[in-house]
């Protein structure tokens, strides 16, 4: 089930089976001058029925949203082989529930998703790749929800913490400067040069205003590939810190940034872990990774999951959630209750026999019966 069913380019809907990979619709948009914003890490081989079971974000999530600001319609079925259709083609649909957005992000654990309506946009004419070098976490996060509060309209504003720095330098050789403390990398787009110009413009006076040594603008598509490369490989770069890594993806108000983190390092001071973090701070989602020396160290990894508890406690105190777009699976399904009371727990567990009384759907996924 991995096939596009229709691109409708008066609508433009594009109308998929669940086992299509995301990029390949990214393609197939593309070449009649259309996009499909979402653009998850795993875009190159997460399917589309799992970017909607998990409500996937990605890179452009800064602008211009998530999955579920793209889904129109479902079509699944249920647990007895019920086939149920929510949602519809139309840009307004308000004639009852909305089960199109009971089922996105619900992990599996409701139906079985068989065909999936996308909206498409236009795609942009023109983007610029840039990157903003800071002296410290703390101006590089002032500077996030500062420049969107100027007017900016960033298509991603990507973090980078001074670890991760350092682990692009010592692991990859990336070319950074001596005094980096934090990156911030992205894209601007637009329709007509002037557009991006202005973004660009307000981005630079945000960055310099918040402390920023320089702000670099890619010169062509190969040199913006170059400032990306830095923030794709984030992730395996930090593995000089320890073969372990517990891997969270919180989120928070934008505002909250900077204590957000001031407050995870503490944290991982008090365990005696490091902890780079980075990701989409241009949405407030941040991926912070305890880093565990030896993975077959028990005692550390049972500190390492007491720290991480102690971050979900506090992000979730700021107002934010345990996870942005991750999901909650089984790792995270025992700090639901952080998270949720007692009596939001319990129409979870309703919403879920009533779709699956049976429970033979992902049981056991979110915290929900097993």
């Amino acid at each position: 089930m991995n096939k596009i069913l229709e691109i409708d380019m008066q609508n433009m809907v594009a109308v998929v089976q669940p086992g299509l990979i995301n990029m390949d619709l990214q393609n197939a948009a593309a070449e009649v001058g259309l996009m499909y914003p979402p653009d998850p890490a795993s875009e190159a081989y997460s399917t589309l029925g799992g970017n909607v079971s998990e409500n996937a974000g990605g890179m452009r999530a800064a602008k211009y949203g998530i999955t579920k600001d793209y889904v129109m319609a479902l079509r699944a079925v249920r647990s007895n082989g019920d086939i149920i259709r929510a949602g519809k083609r139309t840009i307004k649909d308000v004639a009852g529930y909305n089960i199109a957005g009971i089922l996105i992000a619900s992990e599996g654990t409701l139906a079985v998703l068989t065909e999936i309506t996308l909206k498409l946009i236009p795609k942009p004419k023109y983007t610029k790749g840039y990157m903003g070098i800071f002296p410290s976490v703390d101006d590089a996060m002032n500077a996030v929800f500062k420049s969107l509060a100027l007017g900016a309209n960033p298509v991603a504003m990507e973090f980078m913490d001074a670890l991760v720095v350092q682990a692009l330098k010592e692991k990859l050789g990336v070319d950074l400067p001596a005094e980096a403390g934090a990156l911030l990398i992205g894209d601007v787009d637009g329709n007509v040069p002037e557009e991006v110009a202005f973004q660009l413009e307000t981005l630079e006076a945000s960055f310099k205003a918040n402390n920023a040594q320089s702000f670099i603008v890619a010169r062509d598509e190969a040199h913006r590939n170059e400032l990306w490369y830095a923030r794709r490989n984030a992730s395996p770069a930090i593995t000089i810190f320890g073969n372990k890594k517990l891997n969270e993806d919180i989120s928070v108000p934008r505002s909250m940034l900077p204590k957000a983190l001031e407050n995870i390092y503490a944290i991982g001071k008090k365990y005696n872990f490091k902890v780079p973090c980075f990701g989409h701070a241009g949405d407030g989602n941040i991926h912070v990774n305890v880093m565990v020396e030896d993975g077959s160290d028990e005692e550390a990894l049972h500190r390492g999951h007491q720290a991480i508890e102690e971050i979900f406690q506090m992000v979730v105190d700021m107002g934010g959630t345990l996870s942005g777009e991750h999901g909650i699976g089984t790792s995270k399904a025992p700090f639901m209750g952080i998270a949720f009371n007692d009596m939001e727990i319990q129409l979870f567990k309703d919403i879920k026999k009533s779709f699956d009384p049976n429970n033979i759907l992902n049981p056991g996924k979110m915290g929900l019966p097993n």
